[in-house]
């Protein structure tokens, strides 16, 4: 199996619950992310990476900034004549309503996965940072002679969205002979990443079947009721960087420990295209200091920062101290402010003097044109 043989489809707004602060105005592909990417730049560079050359992007609400920043799909080579990127519509087939689940939305765009030539389809959620060679995902996936192989991770379970799988019992060679829904646990476990790859036409059966039956729940209606009559199989990808993003303080942990070297190889070991923004570079003054920190162009850092990811076009002022934070695009800190522990949205300004501060457990999310 190569790449070109296999259809990708991105669900842009699943899991939006996670991160309410971040998306009620955009999906959760459009979450800004390590200063200068979005959520949905890894799996689409992933899938892109692997040789997928023709990609669905499934988005239901708030979908403008994902629109505007996707566009033709040219960063990602995917600006062509066939096959190419597409932004699917977040409507059900004769219906104006939008879609309110995974199988709607399948069901929703079967025209799209009729109509392409591609053998395989391999599905992917936006709220896993992560860097997976998929190649040698089709490659097991056609070598075990699986019907349907789920990329998981072992870890910490996701506990604030719903419909996460884990795999209780894998034979030696992949197969999946017990599995969990929602299971409340804080142990590790092996867990899914909702990305998954299997034949076309078996998706399009097993999705017009529960659509037919009024099933809203893709894992329970479909993988776990299958279980034991289609195999099964589990990809292991715990030796790649892949942090699942369920809440805020996920996001920020995943994004903190991306100050460590190490971990930046990991996740950035292929490519990871995204839109650029074309700016000047970043402006230092006399009296600034910065340590441990990732910063885009177009910034001026006039303040001390320290352990932060800053992203393009913000603005530290003179005598500033801003500390073990994330600073979205175009944030505005005052002279003399001290901040720590806290997560900004675009365009937010904290006036001069202001004092605001989180914790690593607790950080503290203001939303987009915040002004403090």
């Amino acid at each position: 199996m190569n790449g070109k043989t296999v259809l990708g489809i991105i669900f842009a707004n699943i899991h939006e619950e996670a991160l309410d602060s971040l998306t009620a105005m955009r999906t959760m592909g459009s979450v800004p992310f390590c200063s200068r990417f979005r959520l949905i730049d890894f799996p689409l560079s992933n899938m892109v990476d692997s040789g997928v050359t023709k990609i669905g992007v499934v988005a239901n609400a708030n979908f403008r900034s994902l629109m505007d920043h996707i566009g033709t799909g040219k960063p990602w080579d995917l600006s062509r004549k066939s096959d190419g990127l597409f932004l699917l519509p977040p409507f059900s087939v004769g219906s104006a309503a939008m879609w309110g689940n995974r199988i709607d939305a399948l069901y929703g765009n079967m025209n799209f996965l009729q109509q392409s030539n591609q053998t395989y389809v391999l599905m992917s959620d936006c709220n896993n940072v992560l860097s997976v060679d998929y190649s040698a995902l089709f490659t097991a996936h056609e070598e075990s002679g699986a019907d349907i192989t789920i990329l998981g991770v072992k870890g910490k379970m996701p506990q604030n969205i719903g419909s996460v799988l884990t795999f209780d019992k894998v034979d030696a060679d992949g197969r999946i002979t017990e599995m969990s829904l929602d299971k409340k646990t804080t142990e590790d476990v092996f867990y899914s990443c909702n990305i998954m790859i299997m034949k076309k036409y078996l998706l399009e059966t097993l999705v017009t079947t529960a659509h037919s039956k009024n099933e809203i729940s893709f894992q329970r209606s479909i993988i776990m009721a299958n279980l034991n009559n289609l195999k099964i199989h589990a990809f292991d990808a715990t030796d790649s960087f892949v942090g699942t993003i369920d809440s805020i303080q996920s996001y920020y942990d995943i994004s903190m420990s991306l100050l460590e070297k190490e971990n930046r190889k990991k996740l950035f070991k292929s490519p990871i295209s995204t839109k650029e923004r074309d700016d000047m570079p970043t402006l230092y003054g006399p009296e600034s200091s910065l340590k441990n920190s990732l910063v885009a162009d177009g910034c001026i850092i006039d303040g001390k920062v320290e352990n932060c990811i800053i992203f393009k076009g913000v603005k530290v002022g003179k005598n500033a101290q801003v500390k073990n934070s994330i600073l979205m695009q175009d944030t505005v800190v005052g002279n003399n402010a001290k901040i720590s522990c806290v997560i900004t949205d675009k365009n937010v300004s904290i006036k001069d003097g202001a004092e605001l501060s989180g914790a690593d457990t607790f950080p503290v999310c203001l939303t987009k044109n915040t002004r403090v």
